[in-house]
C-alpha cells in the first residue's frame, strides 16, 4: 500500500508540475507496488523501483524531452511565405519593388542587394523583414 501511496503522491505532483520525470517515478513506484503484490521482499522492491526508475529517466525521459523541443512542423505567420512563388508587379531593385505573393501585394527588395528584376518574373521569397519580402528570380543563381 505503501507504494501506491507513494505512486499517487507523485502522480499528483506531477499533474501540478508538468514535467515527465515525477510521472516516471510514479510509474517506478507502481512497478515496486507490482513486486509487492508479487510477494518479493523489500530489497526486490526497492531493486525493481530503482531499476524501473533508472531506465524511465535515463531512455525515456531523453527521447520524451526532444519530442517536446522539437521545432513545429507547421510555419505560420511570415515564416510560411518563405519558399513562396510570387510575380514581380513592378521592376524590383534595392529601393522599391513590389510583389504578389499569396493573394496580396508585398513590398519587396531582390535578396541580392546589385540584382534589378523586371516587372513579370516569377520570384522565390527567400526571407522577410517586416513587410519587405526579399525575393530572387525562380531557378536563378545567387551569385
Amino acid at each position: 500500500m505503501i507504494w501506491l501511496a507513494v505512486a499517487a503522491v507523485l502522480g499528483v505532483l506531477e499533474l501540478l508540475t508538468v514535467t515527465i520525470d515525477l510521472g516516471l517515478i510514479a510509474l517506478a513506484a507502481l512497478a515496486g507496488a507490482g513486486a509487492a503484490g508479487l510477494g518479493l521482499g523489500p530489497l526486490w522492491q526497492f531493486g525493481v523501483f530503482a531499476l524501473v526508475a533508472a531506465a524511465g529517466l535515463g531512455l525515456v525521459r531523453p527521447y520524451a524531452k526532444r519530442l517536446v523541443n522539437r521545432a513545429p512542423a507547421l510555419r505560420s505567420g511570415t515564416a510560411a511565405l518563405i519558399g513562396q512563388e510570387a510575380v514581380a508587379l513592378s521592376p524590383i531593385d534595392r529601393d522599391s519593388g513590389l510583389v504578389r505573393l499569396g493573394g496580396e501585394e508585398w513590398t519587396a527588395r531582390p535578396y541580392v542587394p546589385d540584382l534589378t528584376i523586371a516587372e513579370g518574373t516569377r520570384v522565390e521569397v527567400l526571407a522577410i523583414e517586416g513587410a519587405t519580402a526579399l525575393v530572387h528570380p525562380q531557378g536563378g543563381s545567387l551569385t
